[in-house]
């Protein structure tokens, strides 16, 4: 079962953060455009908030917290209420489907992916954003996880670990970027976004399923 309990409690203080530290916003939402490829019919997976669904142009969303997705829905989003390892979606019916900071908050990783790919169709994109674990301040969110009231149950991946889950999935093309090289909220300017991963928070990994 997903442990919304903390969404819920607090949505508004989650939608908070982007406000407090719009640089580090920004920079994540460069970072995802970098590799969203053109598409008609795109679904994003633990939408929240829709902080980044409405930028990005994308107008689905799924998500399991009803306060995220209330705030989600006021702007504009329509929200599916469902988990990512049992999506309430048909079968090869989206060219993108999205995740940003979901996977370190599923109870089932490989399962999810599994459901990503049945939704996909042949030759569809699956984008992954999420905080690198084995990155200096990757590290440091691992340590001070337990401080959070979002992240104390959260399991953090490097990007060897999600690009391998990927591998295994049977997803190809793989590639990232990676952007936040400074704790967020300690500068004002936006992070670059630069290809690959190993020293960036924030990566982004862009996985095509397979054409039959």
């Amino acid at each position: 079962m997903p442990h919304t309990g903390p969404f819920d409690e607090n949505a508004s203080g989650y939608d908070d953060w982007f406000v407090r530290n719009e640089s580090a916003y920004r920079s994540e939402l460069d970072a995802v455009r970098r590799l969203l490829p053109e598409c008609t019919r795109a679904v994003e997976i633990g939408v929240g908030t829709g902080r980044f669904a409405v930028p990005l142009g994308i107008e689905l969303g799924v998500e399991p917290s009803e306060a995220m997705a209330q705030l989600a829905r006021m702007r504009g989003v329509r929200v599916l209420k469902g988990v990512a390892e049992d999506l309430p979606l048909d079968d090869a019916s989206y060219d993108l489907v999205l995740m940003v900071t979901t996977i370190c908050f599923l109870d089932d990783v490989r399962r999810a992916l599994a459901e990503a790919d049945r939704v996909l169709v042949d030759g569809g994109f699956l984008l992954i954003g999420f905080l690198d674990r084995e990155t200096e301040l990757g590290s440091s969110y691992e340590r001070k996880k337990s401080k959070s009231p979002f992240y104390k149950e959260a399991t953090f991946y490097s990007s060897e670990d999600v690009l391998s889950e990927l591998r295994r999935a049977g997803f190809g093309d793989l590639t990232s970027v990676q952007t936040i090289f400074k704790q967020p909220g300690d500068s004002e300017e936006q992070a670059p976004v630069e290809p690959g991963h190993g020293r960036g928070l924030f990566v982004v990994v862009r996985a095509r399923k397979r054409k039959a």
